[in-house]
């Protein structure tokens, strides 16, 4: 990182009110900026990709797949989700696989760190209705999730206890503002970055009093692993496929493997009540990292693939650091 010199303050308006645009207008107002948060639908999000996510704050996780870059920022932002939402599930995640996928499970576990492994007993101890399901598992101890429908209104409330204002069916432009604008609409924004691409992640959620989860439990799959997220009041949210296509809605391959995967996890799903499918569109560059252009008084904040709750809150950080003090992450800013 370097500095530049200081940029004066101004007045910050943010479009679009997902997870990236939620955290950058807290940060901001918090920091005592005159923050607008701008968002073209209803209060409801239900266009939104954050109202598809998982939630999941897996950074060590994530580290099998992912750029170094993810965990980085992943790791930074676990402080400040706990900082700001100290009611944050911090329970861990778990990985478990079947006997044929040993050797993938190997493998997941020498890619990754910060985990703990536990055999069958262990397993059991931690996660009853686990109990005699697997041999053994992964425990990532301080990862955590989040239920984004939920977590969402959460950060709205606390930009407007910040002194942030939040207007919704409010379709604006970057030329419609003044002062700072940073643009955080997603896939939306493809009008100014032509880079972006749409990465369709299906979900399907699940209810069930047969089964009860305290944390996240991901199956090694041999195409994709299957996340089991709990929410409350007997909800799982079973994700997440990563389609290269654009459409919309979950396919019937899709809901077939995931159904089956989840089967695999506990046979009592097998009895569970479908109550929702669903797809989201992940905003996502070339090389599938995130990225903050700037051109002079324009941010754009973009490109958060599959990590968007993971990520947010050390992005918004940076773009603050770099409005008030000239901070650039080389590894995630372009400067124009």
């Amino acid at each position: 990182m370097y500095q530049t010199t200081r940029r004066p303050e101004s007045p910050v308006s943010i479009i679009g009110a997902g997870i990236a645009g939620a955290w950058q207008a807290l940060l901001f107002a918090q920091a005592g900026h005159a923050v607008t948060l701008h968002e073209r639908s209803d209060e409801g999000l239900t266009h939104a990709t954050s109202h598809w996510a998982g939630g999941m704050l897996a950074p060590y996780c994530e580290a099998e797949v992912a750029e170094p870059i993810i965990s980085r920022l992943g790791l930074r932002s676990l402080d400040i989700w706990r900082r700001e939402l100290p009611d944050t599930p911090f329970n861990g995640s778990l990985v478990v696989a079947l006997p044929r996928e040993r050797n993938d499970f190997e493998r997941f576990a020498k890619m990754t760190e910060g985990h703990q492994r536990l055999d069958a007993v262990g397993l059991a101890a931690l996660e009853p209705s686990l109990e005699g399901r697997f041999r053994e598992a992964l425990f990532f101890p301080t990862e955590g999730h989040v239920e984004p429908r939920r977590v969402l209104p959460k950060l709205h409330e606390r930009i407007r206890a910040a002194g942030g204002t939040i207007k919704f069916s409010s379709n604006v432009s970057a030329s419609d503002l003044d002062g700072i604008v940073i643009d955080c609409r997603g896939l939306i924004a493809r009008d100014e970055q032509p880079g972006l691409r749409g990465v369709k992640g299906e979900m399907i959620l699940i209810e069930t009093s047969e089964v009860q989860l305290a944390r996240p439990v991901r199956l090694i799959h041999p195409r994709w692993p299957l996340y089991v997220i709990p929410r409350e009041a007997g909800l799982f949210m079973l994700g997440a496929t990563s389609i290269e296509a654009e459409d919309t809605g979950v396919s019937v391959r899709s809901a077939l493997e995931l159904l089956g995967a989840v089967y695999a996890v506990h046979p009592a799903f097998g009895e569970a009540r479908i109550v929702e499918f669903g797809s989201g569109l992940r905003p996502a560059f070339p090389d599938n990292l995130p990225r903050i252009g700037v051109r002079g008084d324009r941010i754009a904040v973009n490109g958060l693939y599959r990590h968007g709750f993971l990520i947010a809150p050390a992005l918004a950080e940076l773009t603050l650091a770099y409005v008030e003090r000239g901070q650039i992450d080389n590894e995630v800013m372009q400067c124009a």
